[in-house]
């Protein structure tokens, strides 16, 4: 037999041991087939704008590179980090700028499961040391900028505990391995409910997530998965009203009235394309759109393989 065909056997063999897509029954399972000391490199854009009557001000535009690297892998997990560099972004605001690039060159390092869905951060406490130091250069830096101490520690209060940084400030993280560990047939719509951080303090919130698998294409082995998160809305509302509620005993001015609180919506969409016998995110986008009455806050956030 030539050495052609033998090879040709040979992956044909492998990709039906290894592969995750299988269109016998239009269904793809996202498992990470990592190797130990495996890297990749990411490129990260967050697009922040604001939509008021159909116009759109208060753009700004963040972009980062990702070294991702594979340091352990073990039969039940793996343990990844996650290297941040090169931090930019479009504004003339310094304090805006440095404030942006606060974890640069900061490691994060997670676990995950042995599909490489994620479990924790594992290197929280290095990670609060970093970023505190780095706010005490800041607060002496712009020391002048009116009510920079909660500025700096708004920003800092993200990497406070490992709670705090799983839930707000690993939001790439979180992208980048939500579909991990599921197993999803072409066009079949999962739904379910879940619960989500409370960034204003107080109980999670409830919401709902629809994911399905979108589209498979087994010319590049890739696979397109989707993902729609809305939070409840009331509980939202009712969690900002008391936050503001709280602000303006501290700064005395008088609080809103409750009857004049418009209902705040929180959606999220996202678009990931895995590579099938990887399992590595080749681009992922996701948006997200906070809105009450006229106004919309948008967050675009896209990771895309270098």
């Amino acid at each position: 037999m030539k050495i052609s065909v033998v090879l040709g056997l040979f992956l044909l063999i492998a990709k039906s041991v290894f592969g995750q897509i299988n269109m016998e029954d239009s269904t793809v399972q996202v498992i990470g087939y990592w190797d130990n000391h495996e890297k990749q490199l990411y490129s990260v854009s967050l697009e922040k704008y604001k939509i008021k009557d159909s116009d759109t001000t208060s753009r700004e535009m963040y972009t980062y590179d990702l070294n991702i690297t594979i340091t352990d892998s073990t039969a039940t997990s793996y343990t990844i980090e996650w290297y941040y560099k090169n931090f930019k972004i479009d504004s003339d605001n310094k304090l805006t700028q440095r404030l942006a690039s606060i974890a640069e060159d900061c490691k994060v390092v997670i676990k995950t499961t042995e599909m490489g869905a994620f479990v924790e951060v594992v290197n929280w406490k290095e990670v609060n040391e970093i970023i505190k130091k780095a706010a005490a250069k800041l607060k002496k830096e712009f020391k002048d900028v009116p009510k920079i101490d909660d500025i700096v520690k708004q920003v800092a209060g993200m990497f406070a505990s490992k709670e705090a940084i799983e839930a707000a400030a690993i939001k790439d993280i979180q992208q980048f391995y939500s579909f991990h560990g599921g197993k999803y047939k072409l066009g079949e719509e999962l739904s379910g409910q879940l619960k989500y951080a409370n960034l204003l303090g107080g109980e999670p919130f409830d919401g709902d997530v629809t994911v399905m698998l979108d589209e498979i294409d087994t010319e590049d082995d890739n696979a397109l998965f989707r993902m729609w998160q809305t939070i409840n809305s009331q509980q939202l509302t009712d969690a900002t009203y008391e936050y503001l509620k709280k602000s303006a005993a501290t700064l005395g001015v008088p609080p809103l009235a409750k009857e004049d609180m418009k209902p705040i919506v929180n959606e999220t969409r996202s678009g990931t394309w895995i590579h099938g016998p990887s399992g590595w995110p080749v681009y992922s986008v996701e948006t997200k759109e906070v809105s009450s009455e006229e106004i919309v806050n948008v967050e675009e956030r896209i990771i895309e393989i270098k």
